[in-house]
């Protein structure tokens, strides 16, 4: 039923960078490179600037920056989206 216990070399690795990236330390170099791709890669697959503050130790504005830094276009704040749905459906008819 899956390998949960087992560290596949992957998540090994993301471990490791998350470690050696304490918070509050600086990112700089090759470091700062291969956490921004790592990054702009699971934005771009869906993970929330949150989640990836959390799962990474950084602060949120850290991520966030990181982000833009790589030219990721980030996505809205979501949410309710009152008159989108009126709007289309007038420029429908």
């Amino acid at each position: 039923m899956g390998d949960h216990g087992n560290l596949t070399e992957h998540s090994y690795e993301e471990a490791r960078v998350a470690e050696t990236l304490k918070k509050g330390s600086r990112v700089t170099g090759a470091a700062r490179e291969k956490l921004a791709a790592e990054l702009k890669k699971k934005y771009d697959s869906g993970a929330s600037i949150r989640a990836l503050a959390e799962e990474t130790g950084r602060s949120y504005g850290f991520v966030h920056r990181m982000l833009s830094e790589t030219g990721v276009n980030l996505r809205g704040r979501g949410g309710a989206t009152r008159g989108k749905a009126k709007a289309a459906a007038a420029a429908g008819s």
